[in-house]
């Protein structure tokens, strides 16, 4: 049996209480599942017709809770050999049509997508890099419907101030040394 210490889950949906793995890898540090719970609630629990992008996706807890939640297409990114093949194991085990594992780097990815075709971006970068975060908040930009959300997690708090323009704060909290925050696209 997998360890739960080693795993996180899925929470709502068709694949409810699913176990992913959790490697040993560099940077991956999985969004905790009551993250999740909150990001979830705010994002609503059906994301039918809903096209989600996981731009770090590494457990992929974000994209494959997305997924089962009803999401039409949902895009995961890993650039790591090991996450990407653990990636892919996942999503047959959980039969997850929608989910597309890709190997490829977040911004190259993004700044070759179309515009406006996500409703949602989940932006979980590594934790050294604030530079990364910040070009992957401002490609997600363009990448995101109007009125669609951007997530974002990093170890500092996001003041309305400091937000690239078109962005609005529509929802922030903070669990340990991680803050999140769910940021809308004006419409």
């Amino acid at each position: 049996p997998m360890n739960s210490a080693h795993t996180v889950r899925i929470i709502a949906g068709r694949c409810k209480r699913s176990r992913l793995p959790v490697l040993q890898a560099p940077g991956l540090r999985p969004t905790p599942d009551r993250v999740r719970v909150t990001l979830f609630n705010w994002l609503g629990i059906d994301l039918s017709g809903w096209r989600c992008l996981d731009a770090f996706a590494g457990t992929g807890a974000l994209g494959f809770e997305a997924a089962s939640r009803g999401a039409t297409q949902v895009i995961l990114l890993e650039t790591q050999a090991k996450v990407f093949q653990s990636l892919q194991h996942t999503q047959e085990k959980l039969a997850l049509p929608q989910a597309q594992v890709v190997r490829q780097d977040a911004l190259p990815y993004m700044s070759q997508a179309p515009s406006s075709s996500f409703e949602a971006v989940f932006l979980d970068p590594p934790f050294g890099a604030p530079h990364l975060q910040q070009q992957a908040v401002q490609a997600a930009i363009r990448l995101v419907v109007p009125g669609g959300f951007i997530y974002l997690e990093s170890p500092q708090a996001s003041s309305p101030s400091s937000l690239p323009e078109k962005l609005l704060l529509h929802r922030q909290a903070r669990a340990g040394a991680v803050y999140f925050q769910l940021l809308k696209k004006a419409a």
